[in-house]
């Protein structure tokens, strides 16, 4: 009933305007309770946050807060989480299929939006992860390398529940996203897919003005020469509301390690190793 509902509903403007909402100035005196409360309805960790929950102006502001030094360590010479999240799925790419659900899977070209890129993860390693409203929504580079391309692909706002991702088909590609890819230092690829949900403000990147729940309709494409330098552990964008990120490692660039759904990660956790040989030219 839930999703016939959504289905008719105008999830964008919803959106936009629980986005505007989140954004209106919360009064000094109103900020530490109703975050302290909001904290304990949904289980967030205002401790970890940065700054004094009063120094946060407004709801948006204190969801999408930076955390205290320290709080997320980075795991040496590894493919590291890039969000504090729930695994949703874990697999080997194969046949240019990635599983959203039990009994649903999708097509990873479809997700990407780009056939030709879908073929550079043929063999290798995805995990999906949910981030729920408890969770510390900044999104981060799972290991260094370059930046090379960023596109934002426009779609619907279905939500990225557990009931919806059982319910609606092909969830993660139909709803708008923005693909990240980033060459790693010791060679191969990744794509970083932040996808957008009913709720979901924006999500924005730290290096780029792209980011969803745009009124703009058309797919918009940006190729980085040179390309950006990424850090693992840097920041790369962030949610605005919860949402869900999809990473795929090619083969030669790494491999995620085998990852329990329902599991539990923090951003900076090893999830696996990078690729063990430079490239030859050293690029």
């Amino acid at each position: 009933m839930l999703i016939l509902v959504l289905s008719v509903i105008p999830k964008h403007a919803i959106s936009r305007g629980a986005g505007w909402l989140a954004t209106r100035t919360v009064p000094v005196r109103w900020r530490g309770p109703a975050y302290r409360t909001y904290s304990r309805i949904f289980g967030a960790r205002p401790e970890e946050a940065a700054l004094p929950l009063e120094q946060y102006p407004s709801v948006n502001a204190f969801f999408t807060r930076t955390l205290r030094p320290g709080s997320r360590p980075l795991a040496a010479d590894a493919i590291v989480s890039p969000v504090d999240a729930t695994v949703g799925a874990y697999g080997v790419i194969e046949s240019d299929t990635l599983v959203q659900a039990k009994g649903r899977n999708y097509s990873l070209a479809a997700l990407l939006g780009d056939r030709e890129l879908a073929d550079r993860f043929d063999g290798g390693t995805y995990t999906t992860f949910y981030l729920s409203p408890k969770d510390y929504h900044r999104i981060h580079f799972p290991l260094s390398g370059k930046v090379t391309a960023a596109t934002y692909i426009p779609g619907e706002l279905w939500p990225v529940n557990v009931a919806a991702v059982a319910n609606v088909a092909n969830l993660f590609a139909v709803n708008e996203r923005i693909v990240i890819e980033v060459d790693g230092e010791r060679g191969g690829r990744v794509a970083i897919v932040a996808v957008g949900a009913t709720m979901v403000g924006m999500t924005r990147l730290a290096f780029d003005d792209l980011h969803t729940n745009a009124r703009r309709r058309e797919v918009r494409r940006r190729r980085y020469d040179p390309a950006l330098p990424a850090s693992a552990g840097a920041e790369l964008g962030h949610f605005e509301f919860g949402s869900t990120v999809v990473l795929a490692c090619s083969r030669d660039a790494g491999t995620i390690e085998p990852l329990s759904v329902g599991a539990t990660v923090r951003m900076g956790e090893r999830l696996g190793a990078p690729s063990a040989v430079p490239p030859a030219d050293g690029s």
